[in-house]
């Protein structure tokens, strides 16, 4: 693979999938394409029967980088993205530090959220005025419920380890030196089960209804950036993240 992306399977049946973009991994539609070329070739593979995504570094993601991100690119991104829901093989996401705006919906697109109580989980895209992304539509609400959602996504606001956990934002919660091996160990019970009847669950519980959801739910996502990009508030919010201050919204 790439210097940004490796990949190791393991003997119990496990890959794990490790993506590196210091200090922050922020995403670009090239990035989640290699991660979705990893899991197409790991889903052909009979060796490998779940998967443990994780990252480098102090975060496990921190979304798409809005200062440097060209608005033309979020098309050809959610093509991607979508890949990632039409993999064949159960995903563990090892989440570390922040899984913010977009970085949530990739350790979304997982089965399943090993997590430790100094991890933050934000969809914060209202406070950078504008909407959200990454299939959050779908995903968001299948966790943790259709009004929680609506609270996260209105407020922005950042979710510490214990709380996601109470919520259903993550599944299992572990010391923060553990979390890589707590995935893994998750990752390794599921691969204890019989491969073709985890697939054949997999694929009624998250299989094409999910994808054809994420693919529709990201084309509306793209329409409603595509309206806010241009915005003061959205100028305003991007300013204000970098300048680490509360933003001054006027509806512009």
């Amino acid at each position: 693979m790439s210097e940004e992306i490796s990949v190791a399977l393991r003997d119990d049946h496990v890959a794990v999938v490790e993506f590196n973009r210091p200090p922050h991994n922020f995403f670009d539609a090239e990035l989640i394409r290699q991660i979705a070329d990893a899991y197409d070739k790991l889903d052909a593979d009979p060796a490998c029967r779940a998967i443990v995504l994780c990252s480098a570094g102090r975060h496990f993601c921190a979304g798409a980088d809005f200062a440097a991100k060209n608005p033309a690119e979020g098309g050809h991104l959610y093509e991607q993205a979508i890949r990632l829901f039409e993999a064949r093989t159960p995903v563990v996401a090892a989440v570390q530090g922040a899984a913010i705006g977009g970085g949530l919906g990739v350790a979304l697109s997982a089965d399943f959220r090993v997590a430790t109580p100094e991890s933050r989980f934000s969809a914060n895209f209202a406070r950078l005025g504008i909407h959200h992304g990454f299939g959050l539509t779908v995903t968001l609400p299948l966790v943790v419920g259709h009004q929680r959602a609506l609270e996260l996504l209105y407020t922005g606001e950042r979710v510490r380890g214990e709380d996601a956990h109470a919520i259903g934002l993550c599944d299992r919660l572990v010391p923060e030196s553990e979390v890589r091996d707590g995935a893994v160990a998750f990752a390794a019970e599921i691969a204890t089960s019989a491969p073709l009847a985890i697939r054949s669950i997999r694929r009624t519980m998250r299989g094409e209804e999910l994808s054809q959801q994420v693919r529709a739910a990201t084309a509306h996502e793209l329409e409603e950036q595509g309206k806010l990009f241009g915005t003061a508030d959205f100028a305003e919010g991007v300013a204000a993240s970098g300048e680490r201050r509360d933003p001054v919204f006027r509806g512009e």
